[in-house]
């Protein structure tokens, strides 16, 4: 039967079950693509001489800007809810070929199967796009706490492949048969979360009631790309808040580039940020491959601390007290950050491991709170019918991620490994 929201309720059900669907979404936005990620030293095995680590990240990164870039300009016209349901689908189908491919090569490599992992690498971009900018989109006109969750998801991902690559490594360690058991293992796990989250989408979030009363309130407010959505959950608006076509605060509408400037801070803290993140990480990390008591397990390590520390870094602004809300102390805050590059050069130079563990740590902590505080308070003052154009912001990202690929491997090609050391030099 279908209902009719036309207030707000008294009390606004679902909050917390709602925040844990955000988190599993934001978790399978990554999980695919974290975990090809994380079981490089099994390609690297499998396709000795394809650069597997580098090419990847170069056929998903410009996949990914590409397809949001378009998405984002036709923002006003796309429906969100087949936006998203396209992109989850898209991972759930692109990490089961990856699962049947290595099932059917048994493993053994050659151009064909890797030709095969590229155009799944490039599939796993247009669906990162899909995802990760709709539901940026798609939260932002509801509860901070909404977007926080998604946003640490993202993160968690991170985190929990590389607790299982930890894993899989201690159990199989001298064993080349068990890195393809691990890299099944987790393309077995992502495929399964990635079908969980194809179904919470389809039919448990949108059925949500604080979800129905938000996107019911998107629609009062103009907003096109939520019929679908509440005709999902079975609402449709009726009543004195239906939309007034001589109302103008009904009919404006802001364009890119009017909504650009008004944000224009906003999208240069978030090119601030993974300018110098990705700059450092994974990159630099990688590359700090000199003598350490952890050895090969060093540069896990550091991965590992890095995304355990960027969740922990999400969920800070749930402290009133600690949530950046200032444009301009984001901004100075922000600035401060270029401080990790000297300090990141000398620790290298001449710290420890322990020196370098903790920075990394501090990289990763005031990734994720500062991502969270910029993309929580951008949608402030905007409306509905324009906040969807927020997936814009992703789109620095991405540019920004690609372009210090590009960077990594220009840099990589010089390297020369040092033949007593083996250290690159």
């Amino acid at each position: 039967m279908a209902e009719v929201y036309t207030r707000a309720p008294v009390r606004l059900e679902g909050k917390y079950g709602a925040m844990l669907v955000c988190w599993v979404l934001g978790n399978g936005c990554l999980f695919s693509w974290n975990s090809m990620l994380t079981i490089q030293d099994y390609y690297v095995a499998l396709f000795p001489n394809y650069h597997s680590s580098r090419v990847l990240t170069l056929i998903y990164q410009p996949f990914a800007l590409g397809t949001l870039a378009m998405l984002a300009y036709n923002e006003a016209k796309i429906n969100t809810r087949k936006r998203n349901l396209f992109g989850y689908s898209l991972f759930f189908i692109a990490t089961f070929i990856v699962l049947l491919l290595d099932l059917a090569t048994s493993g053994k490599g050659g151009l064909g199967s890797f030709i095969g992992i590229c155009v799944i690498s490039g599939a796993f971009g247009v669906a990162d796009a899909h995802v990760q900018g709709g539901m940026i989109g798609d939260l932002s006109f509801m509860l901070p706490e909404f977007l926080q969750s998604f946003l640490a998801g993202l993160a968690a991902s991170g985190a929990l492949t590389s607790s299982l690559r930890l894993i899989t490594k201690a159990a199989f360690e001298n064993s080349q048969d068990g890195l393809r058991k691990g890299a099944i293992l987790f393309f077995a796990i992502s495929t399964l979360f990635e079908l969980l989250c194809v179904l919470l989408y389809a039919f448990v979030f949108p059925k949500l009631p604080i979800v129905k009363y938000y996107r019911a309130k998107a629609a009062s407010e103009g907003s096109k790309t939520v019929a679908s959505d509440l005709a999902a959950a079975g609402v449709y608006k009726q009543g004195p808040d239906t939309k007034n076509e001589h109302d103008p605060q009904q009919v404006e509408r802001l364009n890119n580039k009017e909504l650009l400037l008004q944000n224009i801070d906003y999208a240069i803290d978030l090119f601030l940020i993974y300018a110098l993140t990705l700059s450092i990480f994974p990159g630099f990390l990688s590359e700090d491959t000199g003598s350490h008591s952890l050895g090969s397990w060093y540069a896990l390590v550091l991965i590992a601390m890095y995304n355990v520390w960027d969740l922990i870094g999400r969920y800070i602004p749930l402290i009133k007290c600690l949530k950046l809300e200032s444009r301009k102390g984001l901004m100075v805050v922000i600035l401060l950050r270029s401080l990790f590059v000297p300090a990141f050069y000398f620790t290298a130079k001449y710290g420890d491991q322990g020196w370098m563990i903790m920075l990394t740590s501090l990289l990763g902590l005031s990734n994720g709170h500062l991502t969270v505080c910029v993309l929580t308070c951008a949608p402030k003052g905007t409306r509905a019918k324009c906040i969807r154009k927020s997936s814009s912001f992703v789109s620095f990202r991405r540019y920004i991620c690609w372009c210090n690929s590009r960077l990594v491997v220009a840099y990589r090609q010089r390297l020369v490994k040092h033949p007593k050391f083996g250290i690159f030099i």
